[in-house]
């Protein structure tokens, strides 16, 4: 076969195919990071060989997949298989037909950004646009074979409408570890690009087209291709895929984390997750429910299929957001994430930009708008949060450039306030508000969606994983940043002042509000007992705060309980559930969700 020896270059863990092996890093109470739905008896399949036997009689095969795939290894084993089958079977790879890269340059050129190495503008186009369309229609089935397979990332473009349609997905997470090895290349490119130009390569074009070509994809799928382990594939048909989803959709859900060490990590997450890699320095981030980057894992007869979270959106936005789907269509508009700095360093200091500034550079339709909860905290720990009253932009400037230039450490508390922090309190960070975690904290982040606009001012002089500064962002700072937020309103006005608002026996609700410009809000509940909870027309993002285990009952009859520090999703389409501390100990859950449309600041989502 053609798979490199080094394939993917990460510490982190593959998931199993097999949920008895993935269950072998969890004990039962504990945290689990392969989190699963049942998808019924006999719905999910493995290895190349049953899925030959799947394809063998389809005279024609348009397999298709998310950039990332590993396209000659996959094609090589499935052909392997269906030679033992004695299938005469006739290849075609699309790659033949993509527009020359003079072309693609010209195309994709405005979208890269430049020189800047993080930020480009999110591509509008399609993925067809790759495509030389008559080298496209020229590509026809071999009417001698027994079977002709186009394959590739965009085969489903070709005009075949007798074809099987098979779909092969992989979890964003594998391909950042594919490109860190140089395994995959990006969509019309024959050799790959260093890991972080990949990276916003994909983030700005190949994941959009991509996404946007799946959409239109979904309804129509044959068979779904789990292709992280590029040995062990599972695979389910479209139909059971889209009957599990809309299950799914009206009951509750966890997405798969995933975890990355950072410059700044700490060793919470590490020490509290044995299941993990143990292997690293440390772990910054954990991807609770970035769902641009998550995955859903389903069960089947003990096998495991991992989709994207984009396929749940593309089948039922309106029941899993709930009325706010009108602004956000596919979008999923809620992220929650770990950010770990137990016996690590600071977080940069940084903003974000404004909505009409994210519109216009980067073509996103809102913003990074975020609140900082604290799960877990030192006696010590600190937020940094606003200016300081007598705060001088020319001043404060000059001092970052100074800094940049000559490696020079700033008094950064001679500008912005810290702030001692404690276990459960909710910090909030509205766009251009100047910003940073400290250390001894675990910061569970909610906040809007976008996640990658961090506009970093000063980093403490230090340096990335790999030994080299990473790069600041002080031009862009300054163009975000509101300077008025300053002075004693950063303490009235951007650190939640929590106050009950229900309460019944066993229970009480306490709302910690956030700023005019979040369009989310948060609320949590305290409770010994159980507590009934309405959807309202939204989804609601939850995490066991305080306590071992929450039982959720949903009034569809979904029984589930949830760990300490796991988030989990109830759509909006769910109508209600309840909360139960089957102890009798008291329990605390954080929950976010979206405000009524006529809460929202004014220009909030374009």
């Amino acid at each position: 076969m053609t798979l490199p020896k080094v394939w993917r270059k990460t510490t982190q863990l593959l998931m199993p195919a097999r949920q008895e092996e993935a269950n072998q890093s969890s004990l039962p109470d504990q945290y689990s990071i392969y989190p699963a739905t049942q998808l019924g008896p006999g719905q999910i399949e493995f290895g190349f060989a049953a899925l030959a036997r799947r394809l063998a009689g389809a005279g024609q095969v348009r397999l298709d997949g998310y950039p990332g795939v590993l396209w000659e290894d996959f094609r090589q084993r499935l052909a392997q298989e269906l030679d033992a089958l004695g299938v005469q079977t006739s290849w075609l790879d699309l790659a033949g037909a993509w527009k020359s890269s003079t072309a693609l340059d010209a195309l994709l050129a405005p979208s890269l950004g430049g020189d800047d190495p993080i930020f480009g503008m999110r591509f509008s186009g399609s993925l067809a646009d790759f495509f030389d369309e008559a080298a496209l229609q020229a590509l026809k089935a071999d009417p001698d074979a027994d079977l002709t397979v186009l394959y590739g990332c965009g085969a489903a473009l070709a005009d075949w409408p007798q074809a099987l349609l098979v779909y092969v997905d992989v979890p964003k997470n594998e391909i950042q570890f594919r490109q860190r090895a140089g395994s995959v290349t990006c969509l019309g490119r024959s050799q790959p690009l260093d890991p972080k130009p990949a990276y916003k390569r994909s983030y700005f074009i190949d994941w959009v087209v991509a996404n946007r070509h799946k959409q239109q994809l979904y309804a129509s799928l044959d068979w779904v291709v789990d292709g992280q382990r590029p040995e062990e594939i599972t695979f389910a048909s479209g139909a059971a895929l889209r009957a599990g989803l809309d299950r799914l959709a009206t009951s509750c859900f966890r997405v798969r984390p995933w975890f990355e060490p950072g410059p700044w990590g700490g060793q919470w997450i590490r020490q509290h997750m044995p299941q993990l890699a143990q292997e690293v320095p440390n772990y910054a981030w954990s991807f609770e429910l970035i769902v641009p980057e998550n995955g859903l894992l389903f069960e089947s007869d003990g096998w495991l299929l991992e989709v994207s979270f984009d396929f749940l959106m593309y089948r039922n936005p309106f029941e899993i957001v709930g009325e706010s789907a009108v602004a956000f269509g596919h979008e999923f508009p809620i992220r929650f994430d770990f950010l770990d700095t137990f016996s690590g360093g600071n977080l940069s200091v940084q903003c974000h930009p404004r909505p009409d500034y994210v519109r216009r550079h980067f073509g996103e339709c809102y913003t990074q708008d975020e609140t900082y909860y604290i799960l877990e905290c030192g006696p010590e720990a600190r937020c940094f949060l606003g200016f300081q009253e007598d705060i001088n932009p020319d001043t404060f400037r000059a001092a970052l450039l100074e800094s940049f230039h000559n490696a020079t450490p700033i008094e950064i508390e001679r500008f912005v306030q810290s702030h001692p922090v404690r276990k459960h309190d909710l910090i909030l960070i509205p766009n251009g508000t100047i910003h940073c975690s400290g250390t001894e904290t675990l910061v569970l982040e909610i906040s809007a969606t976008p996640y990658i606009f961090t506009f970093k001012m000063y980093d403490w002089m230090r340096l990335d994983l790999d030994g080299r500064p990473r790069p600041l962002n002080i031009d862009r700072a300054f163009e975000n940043l509101y300077f008025e937020r300053k002075g004693a309103k950063v303490q009235t006005e951007l650190i939640a002042q929590p106050r009950t608002i229900d309460s019944g026996p066993g229970w009480e609700l306490i709302h910690q509000p956030t700023h005019r410009d979040h369009f989310y809000d948060v609320h949590r509940y305290r409770f010994t007992t159980a507590v009934e909870v309405q959807s309202c027309g939204s989804c609601h993002i939850l995490s066991l705060v305080q306590g071992k285990t929450v039982l959720l009952e949903t009034a569809g009859g979904t029984r589930q309980r949830f760990q300490y520090a796991e988030t989990f999703v109830v759509p909006a389409a769910a109508g209600s559930y309840r909360l139960v501390s089957e102890a009798g100990s008291e329990l605390q859950v954080v929950k976010a969700f979206i405000k009524p449309r006529t809460q929202w600041a004014e220009g909030v989502v374009a």
